[in-house]
């Protein structure tokens, strides 16, 4: 059975999450504060996804996620938030969140949004998924979810290679906003495209950085306003990916 983790300090609030939650079939573990969160986390009991609210008393919910990411590294985080400053989601989610959804929110797009998030998964790869890209100096090796310039690997977060493994499966083409939301989301996704903005960030981040420490011109994505990215065709020989 699919395990849920709710992390929320409103009894009123958690009580209906879990009451809701068990009854479209999941199994929920409810903690009031971010430190019962942490020690359930860390215990070696498998967490498929976490409900996060960032508003907790005892521990910041930024800092929450990014233990839970250490310790859970499958699992799949969604935090919960009433705070309408947009740097506190862009936070949330460059620590290691999955999502976001703003309080006050239904149970018909909560449940759709798991259930969307269960079925593409956290960072657990596709075994099925084989084969080698080479866009330039960087090399993405799909089978085994590595990608880097020559010695210098790149650490990247699930979605974030999932990203960029399917710009570069279409490289020197459009890929909408919406492609990229149903391919690397899910394909019934709907809601705020916030989340794919701040991985798209977070990887250009990455590999600019990591084609700096080899002297290596890490590969273009370029912003297409109102339609989605494209990354460039590479001209330059690939490297040997150790």
């Amino acid at each position: 059975m699919t395990h849920l983790l709710v992390v929320e300090d409103d009894e009123k609030i958690g009580a209906h999450l879990e009451s809701s939650l068990r009854a479209n079939g999941y199994d929920v573990s409810w903690t009031r504060t971010g430190k019962a969160a942490l020690q359930l986390a860390r215990a070696g009991v498998t967490i498929d996804l976490v409900l996060l609210d960032l508003g907790l008393p005892d521990i910041d919910g930024v800092e929450i996620c990014r233990e839970i990411r250490g310790a859970q590294p499958g699992a799949v985080i969604v935090m919960l938030t009433a705070r309408a400053d947009e740097m506190d989601v862009v936070a949330g989610l460059e620590s290691g969140a999955d999502d976001y959804l703003t309080k006050p929110f239904g149970m018909i797009e909560l449940i759709a949004r798991l259930r969307a998030h269960l079925r593409r998964g956290g960072t657990r790869p596709d075994p099925d998924v084989r084969g080698v890209i080479d866009l330039g100096s960087l090399r993405i090796d799909l089978s085994a979810r590595r990608c880097g310039f020559d010695s210098v690997e790149i650490v990247l977060r699930a979605k974030e290679f999932d990203l960029l493994v399917r710009l570069a499966q279409s490289a020197g083409s459009a890929v909408s906003r919406e492609t990229l939301m149903a391919d690397v989301w899910d394909e019934n996704w709907w809601g705020s495209t916030k989340t794919l903005d701040v991985h798209m960030a977070a990887l250009r981040r990455k590999l600019a950085d990591a084609a700096a420490m080899s002297d290596r011109r890490e590969p273009l994505i370029t912003t297409l306003r109102g339609h989605g990215y494209r990354i460039e065709l590479a001209t330059l020989s690939p490297p040997t990916f150790p």
